[in-house]
């Protein structure tokens, strides 16, 4: 098991604690034969060992296809010569901030032990211990329910996924990974994980969901959040205009799009006043009635692990409706935004250091 986590080397205070701390849980559970995988643009200088190895990417190495950011990092370590794998082991994809949990671990032995899928994908969950900044945190509620609604159905179920999937707790098999691989020029960059996804499904790959949860924290400002919606909503864009995948495999990325560019007329609309067609009216209706469900489900989800979690219903229903304004106004700032700078491509890089550090983001004109 190859623990693999990619970084521009911004942060190295980051990546060191987050280190130490998941390889204390493979401690804690008894894990031996595993290695933690740093891949870094910028050397950080964390001790090697036999558990513990640090990949800097050189200034020099392009791909084939000229992939950019997260992916030209990911597939240098599948380059002959780099990749210390066998196409039989197995690579568990974290961010730099990936905390690992002991039910997230059990669920990657599980899902390897049961070797019947060759990628799978659990949980993300954002509330748990220090929360910087409550907005973001609360907004990211939706994510976690989407994690144990759309993903867990789609992987779990369907076992394709339909809906695109996220850049971490990504576990892969590592033939298929060099099978699939990450050099999709720049259209596959800039959301490197959804063109993987579709990618693999059209190579005949299958999926499952992973039980457990990992932590994460969400984006200490407002300003970040919108930056990691338009990012997020420019890649999947490129990815499903993109001519190296083939139509059938992006219609649930047409859903997708389609939603959040009529995330704010239906909710606007369902302010102002229901239309006098009963099918527009149920469609209004709908609308909100889906997010406050998804909202009370990942605000339950992602509080749980608090020891006062008998306030969790109330504070769900009293915040739910005024973070359906906020949530909105936040996705539809980024969606647009993403929209109106189409040109402007880049990969803006989270701030999610104690210690602040100014943000840098690349950019190719």
């Amino acid at each position: 098991m190859c623990f693999r986590v990619v970084t521009r080397g911004l942060y190295p205070e980051l990546v060191k604690t987050t280190l130490q701390r998941n390889i204390d849980i493979c401690m804690k559970l008894g894990l031996s034969n595993y290695v933690f995988e740093v891949v870094t643009d910028n050397l950080i200088g964390i001790t090697e060992s036999l558990n513990v190895r640090e990949v800097v990417v050189p200034d020099s190495y392009q791909t084939k296809h000229g992939s950019r950011y997260k992916a030209r990092a990911l597939q240098y370590c599948l380059e002959e010569g780099v990749n210390i794998l066998s196409g039989n082991d197995w690579i568990i994809h974290l961010d730099e901030e990936t905390l690992i949990t002991e039910s997230s671990l059990i669920g990657v032995i599980n899902f390897i032990n049961d070797g019947k899928y060759e990628f799978g994908q659990g949980v993300i969950t954002y509330a748990n211990e220090e929360i910087v900044c409550w907005i973001t945190t609360l907004a990211d509620c939706i994510r976690v329910s989407i994690d144990y609604g759309v993903i867990r159905f789609t992987l779990g179920q369907l076992h394709r996924p339909i809906f695109s999937w996220k850049g971490s707790f990504i576990v892969a098999n590592v033939g298929a990974e060099k099978h699939v691989s990450f050099d999709f020029g720049l259209d596959g960059s800039i959301t490197e994980d959804c063109f993987f996804g579709m990618k693999a499904w059209e190579k005949g790959y299958r999926f499952n969901f992973i039980e457990g949860e990992m932590w994460e924290k969400s984006t200490f400002s407002i300003m970040d959040y919108i930056r990691q919606r338009r990012r997020c909503v420019l890649g999947i864009a490129k990815v499903f205009l993109s001519n190296n995948i083939k139509l059938p495999y992006k219609t649930g990325l047409f859903v997708l799009l389609t939603s959040q560019l009529l995330l704010p007329f239906f909710t606007i609309g369902g302010a102002i006043g229901l239309p006098k067609n009963s099918q527009f009216r149920i469609l209004f209706v709908f609308q909100p009635a889906v997010f406050m469900f998804m909202f009370i489900v990942g605000v339950m989800k992602s509080f749980q692990h608090h020891r006062c979690r008998w306030w969790l219903p109330l504070f769900a229903f009293i915040v739910a409706l005024p973070m359906g304004a906020v949530f909105t106004v936040l996705e539809t700032l980024g969606t647009y935004w993403a929209i109106t700078r189409w040109s402007h491509v880049g990969f803006y890089i989270v701030n999610k250091n104690i210690t602040p550090v100014k943000n840098r983001e690349v950019r190719i004109i």
